[in-house]
């Protein structure tokens, strides 16, 4: 143990974290999600939601302020009924964290799997909510 580090980020996460570079994504993904099949990397979190894990990784994570989008959704299937009220609590994650990266991309279904393919990491979760899907767009850390 460390101080001042959540101790839902386990070493391995840390490790993760630390090796990406500018540039480089990081997929949270849902219970649903199929990360095992996609991920370059798989860093398994069951139990855990999104949403702690966001917050946990957000006080140390840069978003990539070059991009024109940080952050990137699944977008739901056209016709589906689901209203995604979990992507509130990350814009107010987001906010909290980094209040000028509050741009969200939507990506349709497949071309959110072929980018996740692509991805540095997928951190598998135990989060329930459908079209939880996330991705996060590594940044430069600015010293001041």
């Amino acid at each position: 143990m460390l101080k001042g580090i959540p101790s839902i980020l386990s070493p391995e996460l840390l490790k993760i974290l630390m090796e990406m570079g500018h540039g480089d994504e990081l997929i949270l993904a849902d219970g649903n999600f199929p990360a095992a099949s996609h991920a370059q990397r798989l860093i398994r979190c069951d139990g855990h939601s999104i949403p702690e894990l966001l917050d946990a990784i957000l006080a140390f994570f840069p978003l990539d302020s070059y991009a024109a989008y940080p952050l990137a959704l699944m977008q739901v299937v056209p016709g589906d009924p689901v209203v995604p009220t979990i992507w509130d609590e990350y814009k107010a994650l987001v906010r909290k964290h980094e209040p000028e990266q509050e741009k969200f991309e939507q990506v349709e279904r497949f071309a959110f799997y072929e980018r996740a393919k692509q991805a540095y990491a997928i951190v598998a979760t135990s989060e329930k909510a459908l079209y939880a899907n996330l991705v996060l767009k590594k940044g430069v850390v600015i010293e001041s």
